[in-house]
């Protein structure tokens, strides 16, 4: 005799499997960060660029809606999904950064903040009466090994690219990446890429450009947030050349 379980039973726990092998709620959580803010992340051969839109209501302070974050000087972070979520996840990664500084002399490797902060995301699968973090974030900074890039999932799991994207806009991103992606760009080429990107995936959900830049150089490394009439620029000479 064939036994149905009830609709939504396998949606209330997390550690259990329906018999498909799924985790609804994990699901969940990635359903809520593919319908955040877009962000993304592009390596190039003078360093690091992460970006994301910025979707402020009209009575809202603009300093208030964060999606790009600092880790330590040389690592920064784009998010996507609850930002509450992931304001716990970037406190942590800081402590994780401030630690290696002290224990080693040396600033963490961008790999290492990253795998820590999955570390915690993927505890949260695994243990009753908790739910996962609703956040992806995606990691980009210049260590010893290089610029490096690492996209998080909300299950915990984590992968390396060369440019990645994230949240609603993210197909849209994504298509233009592919197309126009150069391992040899220089800092400023991928800075326009990247506003490319968002702009197109702000006008396919027909929202105004908002957007904010982040580029962390082979050079200095240190973030360094773009200031925002130098994006506004890029945005007109985008549309100008269309």
């Amino acid at each position: 005799m064939s036994v149905f379980a009830a609709p939504g039973a396998y949606d209330r726990a997390i550690t259990v499997f329906s018999p498909d092998g799924r985790l609804f709620q994990v699901e969940y959580a990635m359903e809520l960060v593919n319908r955040g803010a877009t962000i993304l992340g592009i390596l190039c051969s003078e360093g690091v660029v992460l970006g994301s839109e910025e979707n402020v209501e009209p009575l809202e302070e603009a300093e208030y809606s964060w999606k790009l974050f600092k880790i330590d000087d040389h690592i920064g972070a784009a998010i996507v999904g609850l930002s509450s979520d992931a304001r716990m996840l970037i406190d942590q990664a800081r402590l994780y950064a401030q630690s290696n500084r002290l224990t080693y002399d040396e600033p963490i490797d961008v790999e290492v903040a990253t795998k820590r902060v999955s570390d915690i995301k993927q505890m949260y699968t695994q243990h009753a009466g908790v739910r996962p973090f609703g956040v992806s974030i995606i990691f980009g900074g210049v260590d010893k090994t290089g610029s490096r890039i690492f996209y998080t999932h909300p299950s915990g799991t984590y992968r390396g690219y060369k440019a990645t994207a994230g949240g609603a806009g993210r197909e849209t991103a994504l298509a233009i990446l592919r197309e126009e992606y150069r391992e040899n760009m220089n800092l400023e080429e991928a800075v326009k890429l990247a506003v490319k990107c968002l702009t197109k995936a702000l006008e396919a959900r027909q929202l105004p450009p908002r957007i904010k830049i982040a580029a962390i150089p082979l050079q200095t490394k240190k973030m360094e947030m773009l200031a925002d009439d130098k994006i506004d620029g890029i945005v007109k000479e985008l549309g100008a050349s269309k």
